[in-house]
């Protein structure tokens, strides 16, 4: 069976010329053209569009998308990557959506909201955007149903981890430890140790991946933001140092 392309545009809401140059440019190729000249397209192509409209919604361009498709060829391991994806996404809409009917609710009977409340579903996401760009949509939704799993009081306790690394992170920084010196790497062996427990890590559940572990540790000193958490740019600068010292000895 196939299906003409007026048919795939309107089912899938788009335009024939959208689907055209989606052939030009060898992203759609149809099934057959008839002697009409019209496209159409039999199940693979119909599969292969749903992929396409799937990275499209994640913000990737038609080259990018190319690249994404010629990397796996296996339709089915590859729509179940993007219905991993799509479920997460479900879940954080669902929870947004609890916690705004909650607050409306509290609001009109004149309850006293709860933070946790208020804003369940809105805490972490912000990074949403940023981690898929960087390590891809499947890294994100595995971070984001483990972080959803966690209980209230599971979730203060990775916070206050993570603020004591960082604290004793910019307090080997403030002392001039060198980067080499066995206080610094007891220090970069802790980082590997607690990103090797966050599912959507690369090398998860074994441990960070070399190339993660050094590209994150330039990250640390290129981003402002990570740098803040390591005393500015001084401190980030050495957990850097400290950091590549560890994965060219240990990785």
């Amino acid at each position: 069976m196939d299906w003409s392309i007026q048919e795939i545009a309107r089912l899938a809401g788009t335009t024939s010329r959208t689907l055209r140059h989606y052939g030009d440019v060898g992203l759609l190729i149809p099934a057959r053209v008839g002697e009409n000249g019209y496209r159409y397209y039999d199940d693979a192509a119909l599969v292969r569009l749903q992929r396409i409209l799937l990275l499209r919604q994640l913000g990737l361009g038609l080259p990018a998308i190319a690249e994404v498709l010629d990397g796996e060829r296996d339709d089915a391991a590859a729509l179940q990557n993007h219905l991993h994806w799509l479920r997460s996404e479900q879940r954080r809409l669902a929870d947004q959506i609890a916690s705004v009917e909650s607050t409306i609710d509290k609001l009109k009977g004149g309850e006293q909201l709860m933070a946790e409340e208020v804003l369940n579903g809105f805490d972490h996401t912000v990074y949403k955007d940023e981690v898929t760009k960087r390590w891809g949509a499947d890294a994100y939704a595995a971070g984001d149903d483990w972080w959803r799993s966690k209980s209230v009081e599971e979730k203060k306790a990775f916070h206050t981890e993570q603020a004591a690394l960082a604290g004793d992170w910019a307090d080997a920084a403030a002392h001039a430890l060198a980067p080499e010196s066995s206080a610094a790497q007891a220090l970069a062996r802790r980082q590997y140790d607690w990103l090797a427990g966050i599912p959507g890590t690369p090398g998860y559940p074994g441990g960070p991946a070399k190339a993660y572990y050094l590209g994150l540790a330039e990250l640390y000193v290129a981003d402002e933001r990570f740098a803040a958490n390591y005393g500015g740019p001084t401190g980030a600068e050495f957990v850097r140092d400290a950091m590549t010292v560890f994965a060219e000895r240990e990785l």
